[in-house]
């Protein structure tokens, strides 16, 4: 029996329209769908009536699950790999399992991606800026390393890309002010918010100024953040 495939499925991250016609045919035709959270898989489902069986496969699952989804390949069963939103593997936990299937089998199984949204591509895309190169970070840590990667973005020669929760983006605001002084840096910041989504905005600037605006504006501190940070030559 021939191995099954993997795909590797990127979903929208915020329209449900974000989805390509092959990604809803392979949905389709594949034996099951691997969920980051069943939940909220089944909204997009559900909307383009896709009855395929799900299974809930995340960054806490365990070795078990990982060698039951290895087992359903060698069976010749293929299974597409979704997260929540966006495109798995790209700051998220979705590689361990690509790679974990690339090392039980090798040349001899086929991992397919299936293209799609990214939040840092699409920011980029309507940013304005000259992004034949750039830099991207993931999210940022919590604490330990914070500062050292704050600073890292910021004199970077190239745009830098990362993403910023609303819990967090007051604070990366002010990190950035003060580094931006001990420095004396020249940069320009644009804040994608809720892109896709209804009240998708973009907000440019130096980060005391958006700081400011964002203390003053509550619509605006509230959805997920794509940060592009850009150093200004003097």
């Amino acid at each position: 029996m021939s191995l099954g495939i993997l795909y590797v499925a990127a979903t929208p991250i915020g329209n449900l329209e974000d989805i390509s016609l092959r990604a809803l045919r392979i949905f389709k035709e594949a034996d099951y769908i691997l969920c980051e959270d069943t939940r909220t898989t089944h909204q997009l489902l559900s909307k383009y009536e896709i009855k395929t069986a799900t299974i809930s496969y995340h960054q806490h699952s365990g070795g078990g699950k990982v060698q039951q989804l290895l087992r359903y390949l060698a069976e010749g069963k293929n299974l597409v790999l979704v997260s929540d939103a966006g495109t798995p593997g790209i700051s998220d936990p979705g590689s361990m399992l690509v790679a974990a299937a690339r090392q039980e089998y090798g040349p001899e199984l086929s991992v397919v991606a299936l293209p799609g949204a990214n939040a840092a591509i699409s920011a980029l895309s309507v940013s304005g800026w000259p992004v034949d190169r750039f830099t991207f970070f993931g999210f940022l840590p919590h604490k330990k390393g914070r500062q050292t990667m704050l600073k890292e973005i910021l004199v970077n020669d190239y745009p830098a890309v990362f993403y910023e929760s609303k819990h967090r983006i007051a604070k990366c605001l002010e990190e950035m002010s003060i580094i931006v002084a001990e420095y004396e840096l020249t940069i320009e910041v644009m804040l994608a918010r809720e892109l896709t989504k209804m009240f998708e905005s973009l907000y440019f600037g130096q980060p005391a100024t958006l700081a400011k605006q964002l203390a003053n504006d509550l619509d605006m501190q509230k959805g997920e953040f794509v940060v592009l940070v850009r150093k200004i030559k003097k």
